[in-house]
């Protein structure tokens, strides 16, 4: 049977994400992107629809490349209610973890999730994505008043199958508040190989400003 305290718990965890609300009109900034010794500058805009455009890159993987960033972020602050999300889903309470997180652990999931919460933050996601599997684990967030946002977290991949560390990721971010709305303002992901190679990607936005909302004539 569904345990309706892990359903409430997590509930309140998920409700409690920082997200856009209907009336986000969009954002236009300037990015400056850093990948080892290569800079790259593109002006990106995020529309009131969650749809993004970038322009100025030339090299049409690294523009892909921002495009499909700009877009996880986007998918972040997107809102979408509980039961749209997780309504099919049954939810039971698992162990307690040194740190004070607890397991919520999912059926009926369609990605074979399960989470760990800490208070009012979800602090561990873990899927399985056919032959990939991931964790991501948060340990710094930033409380707007209206919802945290993730700020400190890791990304660890492994073959669903054997185990292996495919690789990591290290995200520090930081956000600014522009009218009523946090937007990205700067972000610094680590990427590790199992080799223990390191690449570090640095975006920077500036110039941020939200777009008008369009008139209705």
């Amino acid at each position: 049977m569904s345990d309706n305290t892990a359903r409430d718990r997590f509930r309140a965890a998920y409700e409690n994400r920082y997200t856009w609300d209907s009336n986000f009109p969009g954002y236009s900034t300037k990015l400056e992107l850093k990948q080892g010794d290569e800079v790259y500058t593109a002006d990106i805009k995020v529309n009131s629809d969650l749809s993004v455009e970038v322009t100025g890159i030339e090299d049409e993987k690294v523009s892909e490349s921002v495009y499909n960033h700009m877009r996880d972020v986007v998918t972040h602050r997107k809102r979408n209610t509980f039961e749209n999300a997780h309504g099919k889903s049954t939810f039971t309470l698992g162990e307690e973890d040194a740190s004070g997180a607890v397991e919520i652990l999912v059926k009926g999931d369609s990605m074979g999730s399960n989470y760990k919460i800490r208070g009012t933050e979800i602090s561990q996601v873990s899927r399985v994505m056919g032959p990939m599997a991931f964790v991501i684990n948060t340990n710094e967030s930033l409380d707007t008043g209206e919802g945290y946002i993730s700020t400190g977290y890791n990304a660890i991949f492994r073959d669903s199958k054997t185990d292996n560390l495919k690789a990591k990721r290290e995200f520090n971010e930081s956000y600014e508040k522009l009218g009523n709305y946090y937007v990205p303002k700067h972000q610094v992901i680590e990427s590790i190989d199992p080799d223990n190679d390191k690449i570090i990607t640095e975006f920077t936005f500036s110039q941020t400003k939200l777009l008008e909302p369009a008139t209705v004539r």
